[in-house]
């Protein structure tokens, strides 16, 4: 009885949120004087779907005319089916599911890429400081398919591991469930993706890579609307786009109130985990001009191929739809935004949540760590952007700040490094990184593929200032 009356409830509970959702594009009724009332969702709670929240939490949306209801819809696939359905207008999601959906007809297509790799880290037990001292042990991911799993893959076979061979590779259910076992000390390593990978920190794990370092693209969160909803109202999906890019700017901007954003959504306190998730994601990995990246689209499309004849003769374009980007790109409305230096004001008043999110934001930036003054400054991490669309490629240099040493020094390998931002940063030149390798190639037997706790030789640039 208990069980049937559980059903009964369950049931109910999701007609009504059907319901209350089916205003995707609804009419103007009960929104604010001269405002368009629409549902957007998003799929997890990640750092790498705060760009919904800070237009939401800003009163973008509103400047661009929009009287949002911003709502949760738990997995990927569950989202694209409100998107399919017309519950919502637009949604922030993994590209996997809208290609999956699109392959079957849907008509859904990513009009940006927010986050164009995965953002997972390996992180392994304490004491496992190289890659090769995980062959003979296991690994777990949630279920065989999946981006963790993809993801595990993937790194063992840049690192020159077997997968199933060399290491085992256990399915464990969800990353709470795969880091317990981790904790309990029942596997060896597990992909975890960020804040989480700031507490495994905490607790002593080794982190031995994560995904951008090896050069991963992968189009992972996205923004996502419906064809038909193009076709029909092209304005509108213009500027849920402009209040997307123009949130980016601001949270690259604005640290500190970032900060109480991300704490607000991600139910946390801790200063570390905010932190990360500010300066790995935020800062790091989302692009300024969010195209998707083509080429992780075709990595998903190769990983699909393998059981569905129709990924393999499918082309990545045709699950984008860049007009919207491009127009934006090309009118100047992106660089006008970096060049100003200052998010405009939005001319309406802001979301009630925005007081609170100020207030927050003191409490939680104090909280924070701060660089000490005589710490190195860390290397600087490109957005991953397609690389296949030169429209898409972001004009940005970044330069360093610290000049050449004069002798020769040690350098422990950190998140994100490759040897040419460390190039980048001792000597001013990615193109100099094969002095770097050469100083190391006792232990760094690929170029392309150096872990997180490596210790490397940066040898002294003796062409500097020649």
């Amino acid at each position: 009885m208990k069980a049937k009356l559980h059903c009964v409830l369950t049931m109910a509970l999701a007609g009504l949120f059907f319901t209350v959702a089916r205003v995707g594009v609804a009419a103007e009724g009960g929104a604010p004087q001269g405002l368009k009332k629409v549902v957007i969702a998003y799929s997890s709670i990640s750092p790498n779907q705060a760009p919904s929240w800070a237009a939401y939490e800003t009163g973008l949306f509103r400047k661009y005319g929009l009287d949002v209801q911003l709502i949760f819809v738990e997995s990927g696939s569950r989202t694209v089916q409100t998107l399919v359905s017309g519950d919502v207008a637009a949604a922030q999601v993994a590209g996997a599911g809208v290609i999956q959906s699109n392959l079957q007809g849907s008509g859904v297509v990513l009009i940006a890429g927010f986050l164009n790799t995965l953002d997972y880290k390996l992180m392994v037990s304490r004491d496992i400081t190289r890659p090769d001292q995980l062959k003979g042990k296991a690994v777990a991911v949630s279920r065989a398919g999946s981006s963790s799993d993809f993801a595990t893959r993937y790194a063992l076979e840049k690192y020159g591991l077997v997968p199933d061979k060399d290491v085992a590779i256990l399915q464990i259910g969800s990353q709470p469930a795969r880091f317990a076992a981790l904790e309990t000390g029942k596997i060896n390593g597990v992909m975890v993706s960020i804040p989480v990978t700031a507490r495994a920190a905490k607790l002593g794990f080794n982190a031995l890579a994560d995904l951008q370092m090896l050069g991963l693209e992968y189009q992972h969160s996205a923004l996502a609307v419906s064809q038909s909803l193009i076709k029909s109202q092209p304005d509108l999906v213009r500027n849920i786009l402009k209040a997307h890019v123009e949130a980016i700017h601001y949270m690259k901007t604005h640290r500190k109130e970032t900060f109480a954003i991300l704490a607000k959504y991600l139910k946390t306190d801790d200063a570390d985990a905010l932190q990360e998730a500010y300066e790995a994601e935020i800062e790091a990995l989302i692009p300024q001009k969010p195209y998707p990246t083509l080429k992780g689209i075709q990595t998903i499309l190769r990983e699909l191929g393998a059981k569905d004849a129709a990924a393999r003769a499918a082309r990545p374009e045709q699950f984008v739809d860049l007009t919207f980007m491009k127009e934006l790109d090309s009118s100047g409305f992106i660089d006008r935004l970096y060049k100003t230096g200052a998010v405009a004001k939005a001319t309406v008043s802001p979301e009630p949540a925005q007081v609170a999110m100020k207030e927050k934001s003191a409490q939680v930036e104090s909280k924070a760590k701060i660089v000490a003054k005589d710490e190195k400054p860390k290397p600087v991490s490109k957005p991953v952007v397609a690389s296949n669309e030169a429209a898409q490629a972001t004009p940005t240099s970044v330069k360093s700040t610290q000049a050449a040493s004069p002798a020769t020094q040690e350098y422990t390998v950190k998140g994100g490094d490759t040897l040419s931002r460390l190039a980048e940063r001792f000597y001013n030149s990615g193109d100099k990184w094969g002095r770097i390798y050469d100083a190391n190639k006792d232990t760094v037997k690929n170029p392309n593929y150096i872990y997180i706790g490596q210790k490397l030789i940066i040898p002294p640039d003796e062409r500097a200032g020649t």
